[in-house]
Formats: structure tokens, sequence, C-alpha cells
């Protein structure tokens, strides 16, 4: 008796480079601005590269363009309170 046995499919490595996972970024925009969005950004940084190794560009480009969006949701989330916080601490000091 055999069985037949089909592997599974096997995926090539995608013309062309790697998207940018952004991860430094996220990292960086994690510790120093807004922590959810931060680690929503890491997350999809860390998705960009396994994706792209298994042959899904279109995944990894996705996951790239959203790791960004994190980021810079993060950094201007950041920024934002900064800027309240600065305001805040020079309405107090004025009064």
């Amino acid at each position: 008796m055999s069985y037949d046995y089909a592997p599974p499919p096997q995926y090539g490595q995608p013309a062309g480079p790697p998207p940018n996972n952004f991860l430094i970024p996220a990292i960086l925009s994690t510790i120093f601005c807004c922590l959810p969005f931060g680690i929503a950004a890491i997350v999809f940084a860390a998705q960009v590269n396994s994706k792209y190794a298994a042959g899904d560009y279109a995944g990894a480009q996705q996951a790239a363009q959203r790791a960004r969006t994190f980021t810079f949701v993060s950094v201007g989330l950041g920024v934002v309170a900064i800027v309240i916080w600065v305001i805040g601490a020079i309405a107090t000091n004025s009064s």
C-alpha cells in the first residue's frame, strides 16, 4: 500500500530587497513616546522579515506600512503629550 504525499509548496525568495521593517524607530518610539502604539509598531516590524523570508512579499510590505504608521502615531502622540505638559507647566508657574 502506498500513500500519495504531496510536499508543502515551496515559496521562493521574492525579487528585490526586503522592505524596511522600521524596528529601530518602533523601539525608540515605544521607549520615549507612546507605549501602546509603540508596542503595536514593534509587533508589525517583527513580522516584516519573517513574511519576506516566507515569500509573502505583499504581506511584508503591508506589515512594514503598518509598522511605519504605528511608529508615526506613537511619535505624534508623544509630541502632543509633551506640548500639553509644557503648556501646563508654564500655566502653573505663571499663576
